[in-house]
Order: structure tokens, then C-alpha cells, then sequence
């Protein structure tokens, strides 16, 4: 089950050497009946990469034939000559795929600082886009991967469509989004606009709702095509099945995040409105102290309360509570069975933070910080 259980497109993934490893390291996803519908959300960040500017300019049309991706090399910090590699390799997709290069996508991951191997990209594309078949979904999750240790691809079923999706990301995860890709393609009916609706809808819940290490990427890019081969979906059940197929994978990077050893669900509740839950939730993931207690399975709600504080909550309003024991009451200790709650944060868990009596709420997702991460992004790469 992957991007490609949506009907009408087809992937493939190939290896071209951009990874020193020799792994699999550049995917296509192509819709197979010409230019389809097609949305965006990229990063903010303003370093952003060469392919993110290629993609982001072209999808203003509301329309894409494929998206090529490469992972190993970010083709972030490269310059004016970073557009044009994306332009070379973009342009040869058209080329072989008959189509104008503006409606060929790209998303690139990887070290930043790196020109793309162009001449070896050029040289395998054709073989990549005559290998590209419905089945070859799981070859292109895997292509696009880094650091993962697994694929992440999810199959959402809507009322007569499906919308599939592969992503990768296991490092510099923070909103807005994380390092980041995803293609999500879908067979429904549906137009640009109800499709930027929807991701702009999902992404702040899903995506921009994950934090493992406070580090927003330069190459975050959340792709939607639609085929149009099942039946029209109205924008509500659409949206509701992109937001489900985003959770998904958004769970999948945390579960994987680099070095982490267990995931976190901070559940906000009582903020002023919904934005506000959603940036006092962040501000909790970003403490190294919060998130080194979770490694240690520690009830520490202090921290908390102190993360809490530096953005003006007022702490008589916050109440916490560990996997549904509270520990904490209106900014004061709660007694609490300490062994028993022990044995409740073994593995991954939820915290519920009260911050008032307000209807804002939000759920961030993030991991433990852990030695394993400190070790593995102290190392050249």
C-alpha cells in the first residue's frame, strides 16, 4: 500500500550514486494520463533549497505531470547553480515524459551544500521513467529515505477514492513541518483549490504538530496530485482523509526519529484558541529538559511549568497529567502514586497539560532526547 494505490499514477525509485552508500537514491511519481490537479505546502524557512523555489513557483498553476525526488544531497546552499541542476534534471523528465518541464516537480533531501551529480541523474532517468509502474510505490518510499531506518507509506480509504501517500523524515523534525518529504496522491474528483484547502488544513495539525529536535529544515515539502479516477469527493470527506493519510506519517517520522527510544503526545487542553495550544505544546517539545525527563520516564512537571511560563501562561490555570495521573493542579504538586505512574511510562506516552479555562486545544507529537541523538548527530556526515 503506497502512492501509488491511487489510481492513475505509477513510481519507480533507482539507485545513481548521489548516496555514498550506493543505495537506492532517486524516485518518480507520475501521473499517467497527462497534468493533473496538484497543491503544495513547503517550508518557511528562508534558506530554503533550490528545488523547494522550482516547485513552489511551478505549482502556482495548480497543475503537475510527476515529481522527481532525490535523496543524499539536500541541493540546499547551492545558489544560483542549484536552480539550474533542478532546471537540467526537470527538464529531461519532461523530455521523456512529454511534457512541458514547468508541470515536473522536485523535491530533493540530504546534506545541505551539495551540487547534485547532474550528468549521472540525466544518464538514469530514462531507465527510472520506463521502470515507473503502479507497483512501484514501496521502491520510490524507499529511495527517498536518509537517515530513516524504515519507509513510511499509508493507504487512506475516503467514500469512493483513496489518497496514498509516502513520506520520509526522521531528523531535523520541527514545525513548520520537519525534514521533510511527502507525495500524496489521490483518485478522487477533486480541484487545486479544495486540494491547497485540505493540505492547508491538515498540515498545521499533522506536520506542523511534530517536534523531535527544535530544527526547521531548508527542503520540507508536502505534495497532493489527484488523478481524477474514482469518484467526485466533497471537500469535507477529502479533507478529513488528508488529514487522516498526514497523521499517519507524521506519527511514522516520530516513531523513527533518530535516536529516540520513545514517542510523546503532549495534549494540550484550556488554551485561549487553537494556535495558542499549539505553540505552548511546541514550546514544551523544545525544552531539552522536558524532553531528557521523557527519556528518563520522569514525571517531571516542573519543566513543563517552566516552559510554560516563558510564554506568559498564567501557572494557576495549568494542571498536568502523565498517561492520566495527575501530578500537578492550578501551578502546584498533585500527590500521586510514583510507582505506579512508573510503570506506566516504559514505553511511549501521553501527557495532558491544562493551561486555562479557554476551548483551544492541540496535540504535538515529539520524542525523548536521548544519547543515541546526541552521538549520531555529533558525527561528520
Amino acid at each position: 500500500m503506497s502512492v501509488t494505490s491511487a489510481r492513475g499514477f505509477l513510481a519507480s525509485g533507482t539507485a545513481v550514486g548521489i548516496k555514498a552508500s550506493g543505495g537506492l537514491d532517486l524516485a518518480i511519481v507520475l501521473a499517467v494520463d497527462g497534468a493533473v490537479p496538484a497543491a503544495g505546502v513547503f517550508t518557511r524557512n528562508s534558506a530554503a533549497a533550490a528545488p523547494v523555489a522550482l516547485s513552489r513557483r511551478r505549482l502556482k498553476a495548480g497543475v503537475a505531470r510527476a515529481v522527481i525526488l532525490n535523496s543524499g544531497s539536500a541541493n540546499a546552499g547551492t545558489g544560483a547553480d542549484g536552480i539550474l541542476d533542478a532546471e537540467k534534471v526537470t527538464g529531461r523528465v519532461g523530455e521523456l515524459v512529454d511534457a512541458d518541464p514547468d508541470l515536473i516537480l522536485m523535491c530533493s533531501t540530504g546534506p545541505i551544500g551539495s551540487r547534485l551529480p547532474v550528468g549521472q541523474m540525466l544518464d538514469a532517468l530514462p531507465g527510472l521513467v520506463e521502470s515507473a509502474s503502479s507497483d512501484g510505490g514501496p521502491i520510490a518510499a524507499e529511495a527517498i529515505l536518509t537517515t530513516d531506518s524504515r519507509v513510511k507509506t499509508t493507504v487512506v480509504e475516503g467514500k469512493g477514492f483513496v489518497v496514498g501517500g509516502m513520506a520520509k523524515g526522521s531528523g531535523m523534525l520541527r514545525p513548520d513541518m520537519a525534514t521533510m518529504l511527502c507525495v500524496l496522491t489521490t483518485d478522487a474528483v477533486i480541484d487545486a483549490t479544495a486540494m491547497n484547502r485540505a493540505l492547508a488544513d491538515a498540515v498545521p495539525v499533522t506536520f506542523n504538530s511534530l517536534n523531535v529536535d527544535g530544527c526547521e529544515s531548508t527542503n520540507d515539502t508536502v505534495l497532493l496530485l489527484a488523478s481524477g479516477k474514482a469518484a467526485p469527493a466533497s471537500a469535507d470527506e477529502f479533507g478529513l482523509a488528508v488529514e487522516s493519510a498526514c497523521r499517519k506519517l507524521a506519527y511514522e517520522m516520530a516513531a523513527d526519529a533518530e535516536g529516540a527510544s520513545r514517542v510523546v503526545k503532549l495534549r494540550m487542553t484550556g488554551a485561549p484558541d487553537h494556535e495558542s495550544a499549539r505553540r505552548y505544546g511546541r514550546v514544551i517539545a523544545d525544552s531539552v529538559l522536558v524532553r531528557s525527563s521523557f527519556y528518563g520516564g520522569d514525571p517531571n512537571w516542573g519543566r513543563i511549568l517552566a516552559a510554560l511560563g516563558t510564554c506568559q501562561v498564567d501557572p494557576s490555570g495549568v494542571s498536568i497529567a502523565y498517561e492520566g495521573i495527575r501530578v500537578a493542579d492550578q501551578g502546584s504538586a498533585y500527590p500521586f502514586d510514583d510507582q505506579k505512574l512508573a510503570k506506566l511510562l516504559t514505553g511511549d506516552f501521553a501527557v495532558d497539560v491544562t493551561v486555562g479555562g479557554g476551548t483551544g486545544a492541540a496535540e504535538i507529537v515529539t520524542t525523548d532526547l536521548t544519547p543515541d541523538y546526541v552521538r549520531f548527530n555529533g558525527e561528520r556526515s
